[in-house]
Parts: C-alpha cells; structure tokens; sequence
C-alpha cells in the first residue's frame, strides 16, 4: 500500500505536527482551571433570564476578578470558575454577577477547592495517564507473544505506545493555543477527553496490528514468502476503510455535539474531535509504517 512505500513522507508530516504542538505548548503553556490550581466555582440562575457574557464579563472585570472562566449552563445559568476569593468578594458576588441588582440572581452552589486538593488531582492525572500507557504497553506485549518473527512482540506495544505520545501532544498542543486565545482552561473534563481518545486510538491500532499478525500467521502455514512490508501495507489496506468509517462515525457524533450541546461540554467535544482526528492519523499513517521501519532496521543488522 503507498502509505507504507511512502512512509517517509508521513513520518515528514507527524513531525511537522508534533514540532508545531510542542511550540504551541512551550509559548503558550496550559491555561490550569481550578480544578488543578485551587480557586471558586460557582454555579448561578438567572429566573428573569441570564444576561449577555459581555454584559456579565465587564460587571466581573470591574470588580477586579481575574483569570477566570465563564460558561453558559442549562438555559438560564452560567458557570464561573475563578481564583480564590478574598472575603469582600464573596460577599460582594451576588451584587456582582446580578450587574448591579439589573439581573436578580439566584447562587446555586460556590464550592471552593484549595490549592492542596489541586496540586493532588493533578497529580492523579498524571497518575492515570501513566497507568493507562503501562497497561497497554503489557496488554499488547502478552496479546501478540506468539508473534516474534520478523519483529518482537515488544515492539508492537513500544510503537503503540509511541502513536498514543502522538495523540497526547497534539490535543494538548491544540489546547494551549485555545487556552491562549479563547481563555479555555484545563480541568479534569480535559484529562477524561484525554484518556478517552487514547482508548480509541489504540482499538485502531490493534485492529491494524492484529490483522498483520493474522497474515503472517496465514503466510506461514501456507509456506508463503513474503516481505514483512508487503504483509503490513496489505493489512493496513485491509482495514483502512473500516477505520475511516469509523472514525468518521464518531466525528459527525462529535460535531454534533458541539454545535448543538450544551456550552459547558464544547471544550470536551473539541478536544475528542481533535484528538480522534490525530489518534486516526496515528493507527493509518504512523503505526505500521514505523512498524515497517523498525523490522528493516533489525534486518539491515542481521
């Protein structure tokens, strides 16, 4: 298949991708919501009808809060997430989110988180990431022990977990860019969009690799010589078209998401779009033919 004849103008193209997310990320760093740093959420109604975000950002701006985020909720609310209040703005919040008693408002919940609870669900999160890499790697590693010719079992759970390296970035690259310019900020709904496009890309990625570890299987009690490229550029197109409709699948489930659901979930259905757009580029693109590459690379020294 010409993805894997011309796999080093794809591996030109991931590189480009991911030298451009990493930028993203060092310029433009990751926009923590309070979830992570400590601070206030609060969740209001408004009866008579929630005010316009510009209208309910300047009555904020003037009474000096900053950094914060601000997200329409169900018809008539809005959620606020904003740093640790002082005292006089606690008491002062009614008076402000209502602009100046214009709009009466109704204060449904304020929870406060410290900085301690943030700095240890951030460390979870790193936690869980950790983890899910790990498991896969083994799952992979046990699910494929009987393939060792021509390449390890080991090495298709290493370049799997290099693909899923690849659909980290990217989504999070796409993130600091859209914290930089839209004030998007990461919360534990980001780390959930996370861990769910990396279950998805690796179910591609398996899908792929097992249909090479079918062929070679096939080749082998046929008595069939053929070469290891051959074998995975014919998997690979083999399950090309279910990985599209696939994906595609998802994708219109996800932009419908987003232009239609609710505003406090278009930041996590963003981040799915562009994370499973990356993680179907990675299982097509990526995945076999770095698998191709490394068992050259292991012919060439034997």
């Amino acid at each position: 298949m010409f993805i894997v004849k011309y796999r080093k103008i794809f591996f030109g193209i991931t590189g480009a991708i991911v030298l451009a997310s990493l930028i993203s990320l060092f310029v433009y760093g990751l926009h923590l919501g309070t979830d992570f740093t400590g601070g206030t959420l609060v969740q209001v109604t408004y009866p008579a009808g929630r005010p316009a975000p510009a209208v309910l950002q300047e009555s904020l701006d003037v009474a000096g809060l900053k950094g914060y985020s601000l997200r329409e909720a169900n018809a008539n609310d809005y959620i606020l997430r904003a740093g640790n209040l002082t005292t006089e703005e606690r008491t002062n919040l009614p008076e402000i989110l209502s602009v100046s008693g214009n709009n009466p408002v109704t204060i449904n919940t304020l929870t406060e988180v410290g900085p301690t609870i943030g700095l240890e669900l951030r460390n979870k999160a790193f936690i869980a990431l950790a983890l899910v890499l790990l498991c896969i790697l083994l799952f992979i590693a046990f699910a494929f022990r009987k393939v060792s010719k021509p390449v390890s079992s080991w090495v298709y759970g290493l370049i799997a977990l290099v693909t899923l390296v690849h659909d980290i970035i990217v989504p999070v690259g796409f993130y600091a860019a859209l914290g930089y310019f839209l004030g998007a900020q990461v919360d534990t709904l980001f780390v959930t969009a996370i861990l769910t496009v990396l279950g998805f890309s690796i179910h591609d990625t398996i899908v792929v690799f097992d249909r090479v570890r079918e062929n070679l299987r096939v080749n082998q009690e046929k008595g069939r010589r053929e070469d290891f490229a051959e074998t995975a550029g014919r998997s690979l197109g083999q399950t090309f078209v279910r990985s599209i409709n696939t994906s595609l699948t998802v994708l219109v489930t996800l932009l419908a998401l987003f232009f239609l659901g609710p505003d406090s979930t278009k930041d996590f259905a963003l981040t799915l779009l562009v994370g499973i757009i990356a993680g179907t580029y990675s299982s097509i693109f990526l995945a076999t033919p770095l698998l191709v590459s490394v068992e050259r690379y292991f012919a060439k020294r034997r």
